[in-house]
Formats: structure tokens, C-alpha cells, sequence
């Protein structure tokens, strides 16, 4: 089952169960409290909550809907190098740092950063961002974990980790600049409830970068190339830490354009994950602000 947020001409925002052409929008329920995509993800079982409420549920044409990032109040989190074309990239823009991002690959503890609260996530079909300062800049396609408070994982997304590799390359203490800004990340289009089993292998995520409807780059890569496990990662992330309103956890990238790109403005990028669906988002670069 996907779920998605999404607006329409009768709906400027609601939840909605999505099958193939048609999104079916769910009714709140006040008397189980439930009302937003949260509640219905962090329910004892989001299908059969889902489920119950498509009784009642308005079908509206997908023609006629807008995506919305599936964000209410989560954090969004990332974890870096869990694929060795990661460490082998960031290796390459740091050489001063080399040995760290080669040891953090094979390490038992993983590298995981804070990555956007909700204002800073892109709704699927918006622009994300390179930053005025970056002349080195990619976008990170990766398969996205959705986490309750329990820290359990409820559901899949795509998610976009907006990246400028000059800046976490100058100095890695640089990180946060380089990874968390305005529009610094997109999620969507939908959720895929986790109730179900889960091909590593064929899990497939493609990376496609359009400039001027030419293509300038295109890769592919599976989940069965990741590292390290995805309960190992919501693990790590729920270690010293709560999170009352749940979590999204970018779990890394396989895929990374070669050293002589950059994101330009008006790039279209599209990263298309089995199972889930396809995140198109444009790109902006625009001058820095004073």
C-alpha cells in the first residue's frame, strides 16, 4: 500500500491511499484521532488504520494531483558512506580526510547527520537548491527509511540529500553547511508501508540528471550494494536520542556523478526507486544572499 499527502482542486491538503490512477483521499477521524499522514504511520498498523478509512474515501483522478512532501512535524535525518562508490567520492574530495570517510565505512558505529526539519524539505516537483556558495555540487539519490517514535520502520520514501561536495571537502567539520540549507532536500512522491518483504536486490534506484533536455548523467545501483542493514541504521539513529514525532532516515547513496560535474541551474533531476515511484525535482542556483 503507498500513502501520500497530496493537494487538489477540492483538497488543498490530504492524505490519500494511491493505486494506479487513482488517488483515493482519506477522511479524518477525529474519534481515533486520526487526522494527518503521522497519525496513520505511527498507528499499531498503519494498513489496517489506512484501510479502515478508505471506507469513506473521496477518488480524485491522479491527473489531478499535486504531491506534497509526506513530512508533518518529523526530523529528517541521513547516514553517509553505506556504499562503497560513497566512500570512494568523498575519498576523492578530501584527501585530507581520506582515511577518516575509509575508516567510518568499515567502522561499527556509522556516520549519520542531521539533515532538514520540515520547512527546508522540497515538496516532490519543486525546486531543491545548490547553494549560492558551491561550485561543486550534486544531488544523492537514497532510499529513505520512515520511522515512528518507536523508532520502527513503518514505511519507505525517495529522498534527494542536496550535497555540495566543495564545501564538506575544504574541511569535514564543514558538514553541516555543505548538507543542510534551504530546499536542501526533497522526499516523495509517496510511502510504501513496510508490511510486506523487501528485495534487497531487487530494490533498484536510478539517478537520472536532464540540463537543457539533454541527458548528462544516468546510473544505477540496488540496495544490495548498501553496507550496512536498515534496522542497523534506524538502530544507530535511535541510540541517546528520541523522536516524538518519528523520523525520516536517508540510509545513503550508491550513485555519484564523476568529479567533473556540478548541478547547474535548471537541471531536472529524477530518481526513480523500485516499488515506490519516481522524485522529480528542478534545481535552483541563484546568487548569495547579504
Amino acid at each position: 500500500m503507498k500513502l501520500a499527502k497530496i493537494r487538489t482542486n477540492q483538497f488543498s491538503e490530504a492524505v490519500a491511499v494511491i493505486e494506479e490512477s487513482v488517488a483515493r483521499v482519506l477522511q479524518p477521524d477525529q474519534n481515533s484521532g486520526m487526522t494527518t499522514l503521522a497519525d496513520i504511520l505511527h498507528s499499531v498498523n498503519p494498513r489496517e488504520t489506512a484501510t479502515r478509512l478508505l471506507a469513506n474515501a473521496i477518488d480524485v483522478p491522479l491527473n489531478e494531483v499535486t504531491f506534497l512532501a509526506p513530512v508533518d512535524q518529523q526530523e529528517t535525518w541521513a547516514a553517509g558512506v553505506t556504499y562503497k562508490r560513497s566512500q570512494i567520492a568523498r575519498m576523492e574530495e578530501s584527501e585530507s580526510a581520506a582515511s577518516h570517510y575509509d575508516k567510518v565505512y568499515s567502522a561499527d558505529r556509522p556516520e549519520i547527520f542531521f539533515k532538514g526539519t520540515p520547512n527546508r524539505i522540497a515538496h516532490p516537483g519543486e525546486p531543491v537548491r545548490v547553494r549560492a556558495d558551491s561550485n561543486w555540487s550534486v544531488p544523492e539519490p537514497e532510499f529513505t527509511l520512515v520511522l515512528n517514535p518507536k523508532l520502527e520502520i513503518v514505511g519507505y520514501t525517495i529522498g534527494n540529500d542536496m550535497s555540495a561536495r566543495d564545501i564538506e571537502g575544504e574541511n569535514p567539520l564543514y558538514l553541516p553547511q555543505a548538507k543542510v540549507y534551504r530546499q536542501c532536500c526533497s522526499l516523495g512522491p509517496v510511502i510504501r508501508l513496510a508490511d510486506g518483504p523487501l528485495s534487497l536486490e531487487e530494490t533498484k534506484i536510478t539517478l537520472t540528471i536532464d540540463r537543457a533536455g539533454e541527458q548528462k548523467f544516468h546510473g544505477t545501483t540496488s540496495l544490495a550494494q548498501l553496507h550496512r542493514t536498515l534496522p542497523e541504521l534506524a538502530e544507530w539513529l535511535g541510540r541517546e536520542d528520541d523522536f516524538p514525532f518519528g523520523a525520516f532516515l536517508l540510509t545513503g547513496t550508491g550513485l555519484v556523478p564523476e568529479n567533473d560535474f556540478t548541478l547547474e541551474h535548471g537541471d531536472e533531476i529524477s530518481i526513480e526507486i523500485t516499488g515506490i515511484g519516481t522524485l522529480k525535482n528542478p534545481v535552483v542556483k541563484e546568487t548569495l544572499r547579504k
